[in-house]
C-alpha cells in the first residue's frame, strides 16, 4: 500500500511542478510575444477566451465533481466504488463536451467574424472544438488522481504534457506559422491538444494498472448531478461573462480618447502582466487543488476540528504569501518587464496590479475551501453577482477612464467576491478570525516596501524586503513558534 503524504507536503510537491511549468509557460509567453507582438498577443487572448468558455461549458463541473465523489468514497473506505464514479463522470463528460464541441465547430465562422472580429481565426476555433472532448475527459482523470492523493504520478504526467505541448507549438511556430497571428493561434491550440491526448492516455493506463476489483454496481448519477450542475452553472456563467468582457474590452477601450491601440493595451495587461502576476500563485493553486478533496474527506468522516485547522492554516498561508509577493512584484515591476518584454507600459501596469495580489491569492484559496465544504450553490450566487457587476463597470468605465477603469473594476469585483466567500466559509467552518492579523500584515508589508525602496539596486530591494517583512511579522507577534513548527513539519513525511 502507498504511504499517503500529508496534504501540505503534497501541496509542496505539486507546487514545485506548477512553478516549473509556470516558469516555462511564462518564458513561452515571452517567446510568443516576441514573434507576433502585443497586438498578436491580444488576438491570441481573444481566441483563448473563446476556448476557455468552450472548455468550461464542456467540462460542466465534472472535474470538481469527480474529485468530490472520489474523495467521499475513499474517505469512508470504499475504493471499490470509484470505478462507478469514473463511469458516471465519463458518460456525463462525453455528453456535455461532445455537444459543446459540435456547436463550436458549426458556429466557428460566426464566432470568428462577430465575437473576435477576425475571420482568420476560424481554424483555431475548430481545432479547439476537435480537442475539446479529450481535454474534458482529462479533467475527470486528473480529478480522480488528485482525490486519490496520487500527486507524484499526476505531477510527472503534467510535466510530460506541458513539455510535449510547448515543443509541438514551438515547432509549428518555427516551420509553419512564422509571425502570422492567426497561424500562431492555431499552433498554440494544436500543441495544447496534443498534450491533452498524451495526458488522457497516460492516466487511463495508470488507472488500469491499479487492478482494484469493482464492487456491486452503484448509480452515482443523482449525486453527480447534484454537485456538477450548480458548478457548471457557476463556471459557465463566470466564463461566459469573462469571455464577453475580453471581447468587449478592446471595443469599449477604443472609445477612450487616450488609447492609441486598444488591442495592444489589452494584450499588454492580459498577455504580459497577468502571467507574471499569477506566476507565484502556482504554490497556492497546488494547495487549493488538494484542499477540495481533503475537506470533502473531512466532511464525510465528520472531522470538524480538522476542517477548522485547515481553514485557519490555509488562510494564513495565503495572506502571508500574498503580502510577500505583492511587495516583491511592486519593487521589481519595471526591471522585470523591461527584461522580459522591453515594455515600460507592462511595468507600470504590473506595479498597479501587484497591490491586489493578497486579495486575489486569498480569494483563490477561499473559493477552493468553500467548494470543498459542499457550498457550490453559494459560489453560484456570488459569481453571478460579481460577474454582473464586472460587466457593468467595464461597459461604463472603459470609454471614460481607459485601462484605469479596467483596474478599478478588477479591484471591486475581486474584493466583493472574496468578502462574500470568506463570510460563507467562516460560517460553515464555525470559526472566527481577528482583524488584527490581516491589518498588521498589510501594515508590515507597506512599511517594508517603503524601507526597501530606498535602496539603490532592485536586486537589493528584493532581498531586503522579505527580511524586513519577516522581522516585522515576528515583532508584531503575527508569526510565532507554532508557525515555525508547522513550516518544519512540511518537509517531514
Amino acid at each position: 500500500m502507498r504511504k499517503k503524504m500529508p496534504i501540505f507536503y503534497s501541496a509542496l510537491m505539486l507546487t514545485g511542478v506548477n512553478l516549473l511549468l509556470r516558469f516555462v509557460s511564462t518564458l513561452f509567453q515571452v517567446y510568443v510575444s516576441g514573434r507576433i507582438g502585443a497586438a498578436g498577443v491580444g488576438l491570441l487572448q481573444l481566441v483563448l477566451s473563446v476556448g476557455m468558455l468552450a472548455m468550461t461549458a464542456g467540462m460542466a463541473g465534472v472535474r470538481t465533481a469527480t474529485m468530490y465523489l472520489t474523495a467521499e468514497e475513499l474517505g469512508v473506505k470504499r475504493p471499490e466504488n470509484v470505478i462507478w464514479v469514473l463511469s458516471a463522470c465519463f458518460i456525463y463528460s462525453i455528453v456535455c463536451s461532445g455537444t459543446v464541441a459540435l456547436g463550436l465547430y458549426r458556429f466557428a465562422p460566426f464566432l470568428a467574424a462577430t465575437w473576435i472580429g477576425d475571420p482568420r481565426t476560424v481554424g483555431a476555433i475548430r481545432l479547439i472544438a476537435a480537442f475539446l472532448p479529450i481535454q474534458c475527459l482529462c479533467g475527470c482523470m486528473t480529478g480522480y488522481f488528485t482525490a486519490a492523493n496520487r500527486i507524484r504520478t499526476l505531477a510527472a504526467v503534467e510535466v510530460a504534457e506541458q513539455l510535449c505541448s510547448m515543443s509541438v507549438t514551438v515547432i509549428m511556430l518555427t516551420v509553419w506559422a512564422g509571425s502570422d497571428p492567426a497561424r500562431a493561434c492555431q499552433a498554440v491550440v494544436f500543441g495544447s491538444g496534443v498534450g491533452a491526448c498524451i495526458t488522457l492516455i497516460s492516466l487511463i493506463l495508470l488507472r488500469l494498472r491499479e487492478h482494484i476489483k469493482p464492487g456491486p454496481h452503484i448509480s452515482f448519477r443523482s449525486r453527480l448531478l447534484h454537485i456538477a450542475v450548480p458548478l457548471a452553472l457557476a463556471d459557465d456563467l463566470k466564463s461566459g461573462i469573462s469571455t464577453g468582457e475580453n471581447l468587449m474590452v478592446p471595443k469599449r477601450l477604443g472609445l477612450y480618447a487616450g488609447t492609441e491601440n486598444a488591442l495592444a493595451a489589452f494584450g499588454t495587461v492580459c498577455g504580459m502582466v497577468f502571467p507574471i502576476l499569477m506566476f507565484p500563485a502556482a504554490i497556492l493553486f497546488g494547495l487549493a487543488e488538494l484542499l477540495i478533496p481533503e475537506l470533502a474527506r473531512c466532511v464525510a468522516a465528520g472531522s470538524h476540528r480538522r476542517i477548522q485547522y485547515l481553514v485557519r492554516r490555509s488562510l494564513r498561508v495565503a495572506l502571508f504569501y500574498g503580502c510577500l509577493f505583492s511587495g516583491l512584484m511592486f519593487l521589481a515591476a519595471d526591471k522585470l518587464c523591461t527584461i522580459l518584454y522591453d515594455s515600460q507600459d507592462a511595468g507600470r501596469y504590473l506595479r498597479m496590479y501587484a497591490l491586489l495580489i493578497p486579495i486575489v491569492y486569498c480569494d483563490a484559496i477561499t473559493d477552493a475551501m468553500t467548494k470543498g465544504l459542499g457550498q457550490q450553490k453559494a459560489c453560484v450566487r456570488y459569481n453571478i453577482l460579481t460577474s454582473g457587476m464586472d460587466v457593468a463597470c467595464l461597459y461604463f468605465l472603459l470609454p471614460r477612464y481607459g485601462m484605469n477603469g479596467y483596474y478599478f473594476s478588477f479591484l471591486i469585483t475581486h474584493l466583493l467576491n472574496f468578502a462574500l466567500s470568506l463570510r460563507r466559509l467562516l460560517k460553515i467552518a464555525g470559526i472566527r478570525i481577528s482583524i488584527y492579523i490581516p491589518a498588521f500584515s498589510a501594515a508590515a508589508a507597506i512599511a517594508s516596501v517603503w524601507a526597501a525602496s530606498h535602496l539603490s539596486q532592485p536586486i537589493l530591494q528584493c532581498v531586503a524586503y522579505p527580511l524586513l517583512l519577516g522581522s516585522q511579522l515576528v515583532l508584531y507577534r503575527i508569526w510565532g513558534k507554532e508557525d515555525l513548527h508547522w513550516i518544519k513539519g512540511l518537509f517531514q513525511l
